[in-house]
């Protein structure tokens, strides 16, 4: 899929994809750097008590990562999602 049949996808779908892809092939800098952007992105979408708690349970951290899907969190996170599946684009199982 190119950038602009990416950006037709869900939130939701996006976060699917590209999660299903970094743990199928082992990518957990990917799984990291999701980790690291979700607090910033729980601020920006309207959860900013969130973000102090996610900061020092990384338990939380990573069951908001396998959830970071949906809702206006997803959506705040679209752009990372796109650009990581943009660049394993033809490694993507559709």
């Amino acid at each position: 899929m190119n950038v602009d049949q990416l950006e037709q996808l869900s939130a939701k779908e996006l976060h699917d994809r590209a999660v299903r892809y970094a743990v199928r092939h082992g990518d957990f800098g990917f799984l990291w750097d999701l980790l690291k952007v979700i607090p910033a992105a729980q601020g920006a979408s309207g959860h900013e008590e969130e973000t102090a708690n996610d900061l020092s349970r990384v338990s939380a951290l990573l069951s908001d990562a396998m959830a970071a899907g949906e809702g206006k969190l997803g959506e705040a996170l679209r752009p990372v999602y796109i650009e990581y599946l943009s660049k394993h684009n033809n490694d993507l199982d559709d």
